[in-house]
């Protein structure tokens, strides 16, 4: 029923008649029972039941004279200015629906009607009687296919339909009416006749509280909760402080009221100051007095033992200790009672099922719309701004302030206050640090102002929300909360125990149990994570303490482990470096680096940059490690750390490298000036052989071929001098670029290919296939497409499998030019959109061969023209990555082409 019938204040507004009835009017209202449950049956199939619906009864109730007051999804609203003529209607009505064929058996609607007769005059085009309510309120203790009415319909329906008659119901309290109304049920022939007793106020009794405002979301959620419920005798809500426990519990509640004829009773433990005290407020909820000489526990369980009832128990984690006896005992004694508990812990007695519930979800709906979250938030910040609306524009800034708060309910009430005085762009600004001097705060954010109004003291701020559950924290719980809270994301078992001495099971175990900490199992075993509003609080606590450099130090210790074992097997052994294994990590490492720019270790930070060299690039942020490399130098000029050059050295190496992907080339020369002098006061041949390689790049990119290439040649002589030519790779691909560009390609394949073993001793490099892919270009310009297919896609494949995606988008391109020289035009407009759409998306530069896929570009757009190119081009750039890859190695080889010629002279026979 979209109308709520038994809701009060307020009635219809009449749509403008000239002819209303006056006087003694007779009032219907109708709605479909279960229209909620058909309409998520049906799904898609539900409107045009709906539509049917309407029209058969439009149909019959008009026909009789009936004036149509309302429409509202499944609600109608009708006045008759005859008592007779309005019951005749219904039973027309109901024979209608029934003789109507529908889609299926189970989508027919059960409509369910009330008529009351009263003296009203309409007035301005709606009638502002009370007559209305009572109206109302019959029909909303009515059952589906049921015709109820009120006595005084009863009486002022002089005649009835043929062979019909009414049953007297009895003597009913309706909602919001002093007194009781005398209900009658029309009986007639073929009209279904036995119900259930009418859904009036003691048909189920509950206490359950009238929410301010409207719940949000959680379809699946109260779906599961409904059936577990209906499964299990005791369902604990389980979740952290603001997770939505109570709303949650009190919207199923309401689902189920019809569950459980002896009512649904909502008791709030939070509000019980005695433990004693206890069984005494359960028992006074039902309705029970002390019995002298007998404890209330035996009283409250003889009661419900012959009762079917559910008892919602509220923020249970207040009186742990003296909920689970009672509810226990009143298991045992009462078979159908069934408790649904909310609390931050589980109850810990048998037969508990414990319903962990998740955040908001902040996956856009089925539909394309938005999640959960941000419709929450969006309907909170209206309300906040006085019933604006948010614009469309602002929803991509408020999906950033739901992610950033984890989808946590309060935490987003709280945003939505905030909202009042801030954008959404600013609120999002302040909720996110992204190479800020100080750690993001989200407690701070949203708690400024002062308390929630009108919030329960535990729920009036996050902090207050936090800190309940901390003050119950023994001591060794609260270290290790406080400690976690360096960690951005989830974190195993393992490095929980690198983080703390000792064995951290019993205490990670309490902070799961209390839902300050979320287990997450996996198919690689369980991590653990804070939400961040807790993570925030955490925080602070940790700062209060004293503790926060002891538990960061630790935590970047912990994150150069992780990220030095990237490149190793499990023996320990170098392996081919993936950069899929670092995109996990980077959040971490992240945080490990904003603490060492503002008060850790700077060379710890250099360390962690280094490390980051190539996937910093790969993947699009070579200006985010500049950023990172800057504070870092700034970090050790304030504190004189000292940092061996070797270590240096290697971070201004990689700086070089970024600033010439960032364009940057004088930048680019400087530093790599510098990871020259550095290098050569290491004294380390290997590490120089590298940085003296990368110093040809520079060269190059600063418009001095000649000067590079001479470079290339003095650096390869010098690494094999030194035994350490394997370290001057770089030298290798950078000189056989510069052979390739002058049209050099005989030496430049005989260098390629004397240098393959170099690549197979570099596991930071050989996933790139660098040879590889210079060999094909070497084939390309030779027009041998044969041996350009093999190696560009040896070089793709690999690329793509150990993420390098920055020059996978070089391979795609070369993959393009050898479709148009084997005349495949289509396809390679196709990849050089997908390319070019990736490689801006990277930020990465034209590179060394821009004025070659300038040309084969140019030679497709003339083979297919302007319109085909474009089109092809565009669709491109539609795709992602990896399916940018996949349509670069499905094209064919060439041998395997119809016109190739290859195999075409074999002998035949043996």
């Amino acid at each position: 029923m979209n109308r709520d019938f038994q809701g009060g204040g307020g009635y219809p507004r009449v749509q403008q008649r000239t002819h209303l009835p006056r006087g003694q009017v007779t009032f219907l209202f109708t709605d479909i029972e279960g229209s909620t449950r058909l309409a998520q049956m049906l799904g898609d199939g539900y409107r045009p039941v709906l539509h049917e619906h309407r029209r058969v009864l439009r149909a019959v109730l008009a026909a009789a004279g009936g004036v149509e007051l309302f429409t509202e999804g499944d609600s109608y609203f009708f006045a008759f200015a005859d008592a007779s003529t309005a019951v005749e209607a219904c039973a027309c009505a109901q024979r209608a629906l029934e003789a109507h064929t529908w889609p299926d058996p189970q989508a027919q609607p059960k409509v369910r009607m009330g008529l009351h007769t009263g003296i009203a005059q309409p007035h301005g085009g709606e009638y502002a009687s009370p007559e209305v309510h009572r109206a109302a309120r019959v029909a909303a203790a009515a059952h589906g296919g049921q015709i109820l009415l009120s006595a005084s319909t009863a009486e002022a329906a002089s005649r009835l339909p043929d062979q019909a008659w009414l049953l007297d119901l009895g003597l009913h309290r309706l909602r919001g009416f002093d007194g009781r109304e005398r209900l009658f049920q029309l009986v007639a022939p073929e009209l279904e006749q036995h119900f259930p007793r009418p859904r009036t106020e003691r048909t189920a009794p509950h206490n359950l509280p009238s929410p301010l405002t409207s719940f949000v979301g959680r379809h699946p959620e109260r779906a599961e909760l409904a059936e577990l419920l209906a499964a299990h005798r005791l369902t604990t809500v389980v979740g952290a402080g603001g997770a939505g426990k109570s709303r949650l519990a009190v919207a199923v509640a309401h689902d189920l009221i019809e569950s459980y004829p002896d009512g649904i009773w909502n008791i709030d433990i939070a509000g019980v100051t005695d433990p004693g005290l206890l069984a005494f407020t359960v028992a006074t909820v039902l309705g029970l007095r002390p019995e002298p000489g007998r404890p209330v526990v035996e009283t409250l369980v003889e009661h419900a033992s012959t009762r079917r009832l559910m008892l919602l128990l509220d923020t249970c984690e207040a009186q742990v200790g003296v909920v689970a006896p009672l509810v226990a005992q009143l298991l045992a004694g009462a078979r159908e009672v069934t408790v649904l508990a909310t609390s931050r812990e589980p109850l810990g007695i048998a037969g508990e099922l414990v319903w962990r519930i998740p955040p908001l979800s902040l996956s856009p709906s089925a539909g394309g719309g938005v999640s959960d979250a941000v419709t929450l938030l969006a309907e909170r910040t209206a309300a906040a701004r006085g019933g604006r609306p948010v614009e469309p524009a602002e929803l991509a800034d408020l999906a950033r302030v739901a992610a950033r708060l984890d989808g946590l309910p309060l935490a987003i009430e709280l945003a939505a206050a905030r909202l009042r005085v801030l954008s959404g762009s600013e609120l999002a600004a302040r909720l996110h640090a992204e190479l800020t001097a100080e750690e993001s705060d989200p407690l701070r954010a949203l708690d400024a102002g002062g308390p929630h109004s009108g919030a329960h003291a535990r729920h009036a701020t996050m902090q207050a929300t936090v800190t309940w559950s901390y003050r119950t924290l023994p001591d060794d719980a609260a270290q290790l909360l406080r400690w976690l809270s360096v960690f951005a994301g989830p974190i195993s078992l393992a490095g929980v125990e690198w983080l703390m001495d000792g064995d951290p099971l019993g205490p990670l175990t309490v902070l799961v149990d209390k839902s300050l900490v979320q287990a997450e199992p996996g198919a690689h075993g369980t991590t653990y994570r804070m939400l961040d509003p807790i993570r925030g609080y955490a925080a602070r606590r940790l700062a209060a303490h004293g503790e926060e450099a002891a538990a960061r130090d630790r935590h970047v210790a912990w994150a150069l482990r992780a990220l030095q074992a990237v490149g190793h097997g499990p023996d320990g052994q170098p392996v081919t470096l993936s950069l899929y294994s670092i995109d996990p990590l980077a959040a971490e490492l992240r945080a490990a680096l904003r603490w060492c720019g503002t008060g850790g270790s700077a060379r710890s930070g250099l360390q962690i940059s280094c490390g980051l060299d190539q996937w910093w690039r790969e993947r699009g942020l070579a200006r985010e490690g500049r950023l990172w490399l800057f504070r870092l130098y700034a970090r050790l000029s304030e504190t004189g750390e000292r940092v061996p050059d070797a270590e240096l050295a290697r971070a201004y190496h990689a700086h070089s490298g970024h600033a010439a992907v960032d364009g940057e080339f004088v930048e680019e020369l400087r530093f790599s000036r510098r990871a020259e002098s550095a290098g050569r006061r290491a004294g380390d041949p290997g590490l120089l052989a590298r940085v003296l390689a990368g110093r040809s790049g520079a060269l190059r990119d600063a418009g001095k071929p000649d000067d590079a290439e001479q470079a290339c040649r003095e650096v390869l002589a010098w690494a094999t001098r030194y035994e350490v030519a394997p370290d001057a790779l770089f030298a290798v691909c950078n000189l056989a670029e510069l052979l390739w560009l002058r049209g050099a390609l005989d030496e430049a394949a005989t260098l390629l290919a004397a240098s393959r073993q170099l690549e197979q001793l570099r596991p930071a490099e050989r996933g790139r296939r660098t040879l590889d892919l210079l060999l094909g270009m070497v084939a390309l310009r030779r027009g041998d497409l044969v041996a350009a297919h093999e190696h560009l896609t040896v070089a793709l494949r690999s690329r793509m499998a150990y993420g390098f995606h920055g020059r996978a988008c070089v391979a795609v391109k070369a993959m393009a030019a050898r479709c148009v020289q084997g005349g495949d035009a289509m396809t390679a407009a196709t990849l050089f959109g997908a390319a070019e759409s990736t490689t801006v998306q990277l930020h990465c530069g034209p590179g060394i061969f821009a004025s070659f896929w300038t040309a084969q570009q140019e030679a497709a757009r003339a083979a297919l023209g302007d319109a085909v190119f474009d089109e092809a081009y565009a669709r491109g750039a539609a795709l992602s990555l990896g399916e940018t890859a996949s349509l670069a190695l499905a094209v064919e080889h060439p041998d395997l082409a119809v016109d190739s010629s290859r195999f075409a002279e074999l002998p035949s026979g043996s």
